[in-house]
């Protein structure tokens, strides 16, 4: 990106430019091209998968759609016949309750009251050919200043019937470990939006982002009777090569020492639209810390159960609450071995999920969250750095407005336009093992989210 666009330098520059383009994109000819390609694809509104019309919380229909493979048609006209190609820009307004001093608040930012220039990203998402579809995104990371592979899921999926059971199967490649799951308590779980100066909990299990994009894995599922979902697969790491030229090499990456274990399992039923589902998902993998293998490798075992329940009865009024729960088992030798630390004993780590929405149209939302980390006294390793015997353990609450004015049927410009726009504030009771301080990272942010 040329040197005078840089956030650090303007930040103010990005946000003149996504609301300029938010009034283009407003006032341009319904003939316009831009239009996010599953719309174009199906003939359908955002709204038929989306609860908010836009976002990643999905309908009923939309994890049958991602279960699909992202292949299913409809769509007519010379806009089905375009590639699937789409984009999306996202921008934000920060403010915490106690200004933000180095490291907290890096070069080139105000210590608070920041505009940051978040996102911007361009995606291959639908079919590809045949039963094979995609949804693979390349981003712009405004916060960083640089280009890199974000989440990817390729699939294969088809259908068939034993007795009398319909099944359909598949085969997911992808590049981060729940990001193809239908249900999306971790990946693309509540917040949506979030914003690089926002702080936060320093500590989070592995399967809750902890390999996104570093690893690169296949999967194979079923779906039977739309009653009872298998998954199992493996991951393996990205080379280092691989990853500077993607742009997702870092000093606190990590590679995998051997092929990582996942699978899933669940059970979903839609009781006239009461829709529940209860599942189990975990991950096991060693881990080689800074990608250095001279110290042996750390052992992860995550264990999670999650549930959803959507009532979508009547489109418009739409309630839904989610849950998880991960169990982290900890063997950090080679975390040890560094540290000349002669404990040998396991740490672990918990995280607890809940969230709770109502959505009036499709349109208006309001969300309630509640995240709870702990974990067991220990050495807490950042980047190598032995930052002292304490828990890890944080506890916050976080409450969002949103207006998402398209991507209904009836909206002008369908579906060629979607704008999501956000008022969050996260309040924390607890923050990396202290009470004392932690409301001083207390934040007030201002989202915006616009795809074409």
């Amino acid at each position: 990106m040329p040197t005078h666009l840089k956030q650090h330098s303007h930040p103010r520059y990005f946000l003149a430019l996504l609301l300029a383009l938010t009034t283009v994109l407003i006032l341009v000819s319904p003939e316009s091209k831009a239009m996010p390609s599953f719309s174009r694809q199906t003939g359908m509104a955002c709204s038929q998968c989306h609860t908010q019309a836009f976002g990643p919380n999905l309908t009923p229909f939309g994890r049958d759609f991602k279960l699909g493979g992202y292949t299913m048609g409809g769509g007519s006209g010379k806009n089905a016949e375009l590639p699937p190609i789409s984009a999306m820009i996202t921008g934000s307004f920060t403010n915490t309750n106690k200004d933000q001093t180095p490291p907290d608040s890096p070069t080139g930012y105000n210590k608070n009251n920041n505009f940051t220039f978040d996102e911007a990203s361009l995606f291959y998402a639908g079919k590809i050919y045949g039963q094979v579809g995609a949804f693979s995104q390349l981003t712009y990371n405004g916060f960083d200043d640089k280009l890199e592979m974000d989440k990817t899921d390729i699939r294969f999926a088809d259908q068939l019937e034993l007795a009398d059971l319909p099944i359909t199967y598949g085969v997911s490649l992808n590049n981060a470990p729940t990001v193809q799951d239908l249900w999306n308590t971790s990946t693309w779980g509540f917040p949506y939006t979030g914003s690089g100066m926002q702080p936060g909990a320093g500590s989070s299990v592995l399967l809750d982002g902890g390999l996104d994009a570093q690893v690169g894995g296949a999967t194979a599922y079923t779906m039977i009777n739309n009653l009872l979902y298998l998954e199992a697969g493996a991951y393996g790491s990205f080379s280092s090569t691989f990853q500077r030229t993607f742009g997702i090499a870092a000093a606190d990456r990590v590679a995998l020492d051997g092929p990582a274990p996942y699978w899933r399992i669940a059970l979903q039923q839609d009781w006239k639209g009461h829709f529940f589902a209860l599942g189990h998902y975990g991950l096991s993998a060693d881990v080689l810390p800074g990608r250095d293998s001279s110290n042996g490798a750390n052992h992860y075992t995550d264990v999670a159960f999650d549930a959803t329940y959507q009532y979508m009865a009547n489109p418009k009024h739409i309630f839904e609450a989610k849950t998880a729960y991960i169990y982290e088992d900890q063997r950090l030798s080679a975390d040890r071995q560094v540290e000349s630390d002669p404990n040998s004993g396991n740490t672990y780590l918990n995280t607890f999920k809940f969230n709770a929405a109502y959505t009036f149209e499709q349109t208006y939302g309001v969300t309630f969250g509640y995240n709870k980390i702990n974990g067991s006294r220990g050495p807490i390793f950042a980047n190598g750095i032995d930052e002292g015997q304490t828990r890890p353990n944080s506890e916050y609450f976080t409450t969002e407005l949103v207006y998402v004015p398209f991507g209904k049927s009836t909206s002008y410009l369908n579906p060629w336009l979607n704008l999501r726009t956000s008022l969050q504030y996260i309040g924390y009771t607890q923050a990396n093992g202290t009470s004392t301080q932690s409301q001083n990272i207390n934040t007030f942010m201002l989202n915006g989210w616009l795809a074409f």
